[in-house]
């Protein structure tokens, strides 16, 4: 059995359900364990009728304490490069492949924790529901979580980013392009690299936008 035919999440999908109904639904999903330690469901922000999709890991701190994506450094630094790229910030949609934070304390402290493909799989349906939904002509896979998710599969960054795909996130006929996790350029901050790492984000953002005109 692929991950593709395992949802967990999917008795709380509404079927053929709008975002807004979906981002309310979303609020009773008890697909995988993450929903009880985390303080609320993160699902997406962004007109429903965007071209270009962004789909990010999971929330993070920020975005577990005030119930919207990318708004911690990583998604400042990825709204910089939306426009860095000659894209609208607000026309772009962004989500998440899993809607709660995975998280583990250490004192005080809440530290991210990658999701499993458990959380990945359980959590597919909501995605899927919102690209049958939203209809984009593009939709960028944001890290390797976020990579897997959508196409149903292991991803290689290094190896995949860039490139438009045709055909590749099943059940939808939405183009796609992998690339880095803000995230991962953000802790590049202090390298030597950093400036190269942020402008191939730019790059890949740019050749995304290229698909929409």
């Amino acid at each position: 059995m692929t991950e593709i035919e395992r949802p967990g999440a999917q008795q709380w999908v509404p079927e053929g359900a709008d975002i807004p109904a979906l981002r309310e639904a979303a609020t009773a999903c008890r697909g995988c364990e993450l929903w009880e330690p985390a303080s609320q469901v993160v699902f997406s922000a962004g007109p429903p009728s965007a071209s270009i999709v962004m789909v990010g890991e999971q929330p993070g701190d920020q975005e577990d304490r005030r119930g919207q994506p990318f708004v911690g450094p990583a998604g400042t630094l990825l709204v910089q490069a939306i426009r860095d790229a000659g894209i609208d910030p607000a026309s772009v949609y962004r989500t998440n492949a899993v809607k709660h934070f995975r998280f583990e304390l250490r004192g005080a402290r809440r530290l991210h924790k990658t999701p499993e493909t458990v959380h990945i799989t359980a959590c597919r349906p909501w995605l899927h529901a919102e690209l049958q939904d939203l209809a984009p002509q593009i939709v960028v896979a944001l890290g390797a979580t976020a990579g897997r998710s959508l196409f149903g599969r292991p991803v290689r960054i290094g190896a995949e980013r860039g490139r438009v795909l045709e055909g590749a996130i099943p059940d939808s006929t939405a183009r796609s392009l992998l690339t880095a996790h803000p995230s991962s350029v953000l802790r590049m901050q202090r390298d030597p690299g950093y400036d190269a790492a942020y402008e191939s984000l730019v790059t890949d953002l740019r050749t995304a936008a290229a698909v929409v005109g």
